[in-house]
């Protein structure tokens, strides 16, 4: 079984997701979220075999909500990969592992 991810919060958010050097993957995702605990594992999967190449963090949607508005984070579950300080893609919805490779690989480290 995957490992869980380490939680993201608003007070590190900038140090570890904004000024990192390496591609940041954040996972959105809520208690309440059926998809999201569906994602979960396949998220924790990608995180271990994309380990020094990306971070991956899960972020409570509902404890945060003030990242979910500056980002325009309309929903859960949702996927942002940050880079340079930005979201260089995002998806949204439940989503199979190949449309996540797809859609983040070509910008991991």
């Amino acid at each position: 079984m995957a490992a869980e991810l380490p939680e993201m919060t608003t007070d590190r958010f900038e140090a570890e997701v904004l000024q990192s050097d390496l591609p940041v993957l954040i996972d959105f995702t809520a208690e309440w979220c059926a998809p999201c605990k569906m994602l979960d594992p396949l998220v924790a999967e990608l995180a271990e075999e994309w380990q020094g190449r990306a971070k991956v963090f899960q972020m409570d949607a509902d404890k945060n909500t003030d990242l979910l508005v500056q980002w325009r984070i309309m929903g859960v579950p949702t996927l942002a990969l940050f880079k340079g300080g930005k979201i260089v893609a995002r998806l949204t919805g439940y989503k199979s592992r190949k449309a996540i490779v797809k859609k983040f690989g070509k910008h991991l480290s």
